[in-house]
């Protein structure tokens, strides 16, 4: 009789915690952890009124042939710009180099960038900022383009940069209007359809 119900109890026990703690929405530990992100009240980028209903980001399927190795062209004493944004700041970048590469039967190159605010942050000197816009945005997803991180210390040794399309982003700006967000650069355009990463994110 102890057994039982020491049993009855564990059991008791366990299912309260599966109720209580949420299960991570996502097909990889990225979406997973962007969705933990963007639920969490205290770093999500999300209105009070969408945070009550937020149930996980959109994605398009994961798909293998949106990871890609890109060559790589540095671009050497490029002047400092500032980029334009969705409001009246002007942060200030830099064209770190060109990256070119074979998707969907064409040759693309985009314009990758460095942030002269990141060289000055230990936590994000290794960053480069890679923004575009292809044949989904405003359709499918985001009108305003996506953004990719890609790391400095990721360079392979024969110079080229993986590219991982599955694990692009929203600018902030697709979910709340009172962020300062840069927008793409023209030349950074794709006229083919990028069917990988985050879907645009309908508003409740």
């Amino acid at each position: 009789m102890k057994n039982l119900i020491l049993f009855v109890t564990i059991l008791s026990i366990l299912s309260c915690n599966s109720q209580g703690k949420r299960e991570l929405v996502g097909e990889t530990k990225y979406q997973q952890k962007e969705n933990s992100r963007f639920k969490d009240a205290s770093t999500s980028p999300l209105t009070k009124k969408d945070l009550r209903n937020f149930k996980g980001l959109d994605f398009f399927p994961i798909d293998s042939n949106y990871i890609i190795y890109a060559d790589f062209e540095r671009i050497e004493d490029a002047p400092i710009f500032e980029m334009v944004t969705t409001t009246d700041r002007k942060p200030l970048y830099k064209e770190y180099g060109i990256l070119t590469f074979q998707l969907n039967g064409k040759e693309n190159t985009l314009t990758i960038y460095q942030s002269q605010d990141d060289i000055r942050d230990e936590k994000y000197k290794d960053y480069l900022f890679l923004p575009f816009t292809d044949e989904t945005s405003g359709v499918e997803s985001y009108g305003g383009g996506r953004y990719m991180d890609v790391m400095i210390s990721n360079q392979q040794e024969n110079g080229t940069f993986l590219l991982n399309f599955n694990n692009t982003y929203n600018p902030y700006c697709a979910y709340n209007k009172k962020y300062s967000c840069p927008l793409t650069p023209r030349k950074n355009h794709l006229t083919i359809p990028i069917k990988a990463g985050v879907k645009d994110f309908k508003k409740q």
